[in-house]
């Protein structure tokens, strides 16, 4: 009877941590973004241009990117 006792713990926590583990690595899927590097709009985070020739339609189509529509006043 004791063997059945110590075989039913030891399954008890297998299951447990298995749940256990399977809950963190979901966790970490989740905190993954969706794209491997992202960079913030604006022209202190834009490559190739002076951030004096900035002007509001290169500000509106930066921060709407990946949308293929311009903004609306282009």
């Amino acid at each position: 009877m004791k063997g059945l006792l110590k075989i039913g713990a030891l399954g008890l926590f297998a299951a447990f941590l298995f749940r256990l583990l399977n809950k963190a690595s979901e966790i970490a899927e989740a905190e993954t973004p969706p794209y491997p590097s992202v960079r913030d709009a604006g022209p202190e985070y834009q490559e190739g241009i002076d951030a004096r020739d900035w002007d509001m339609v290169d500000e509106q189509s930066d921060e709407s990117f990946p949308a293929s529509d311009p903004p609306g006043n282009y």
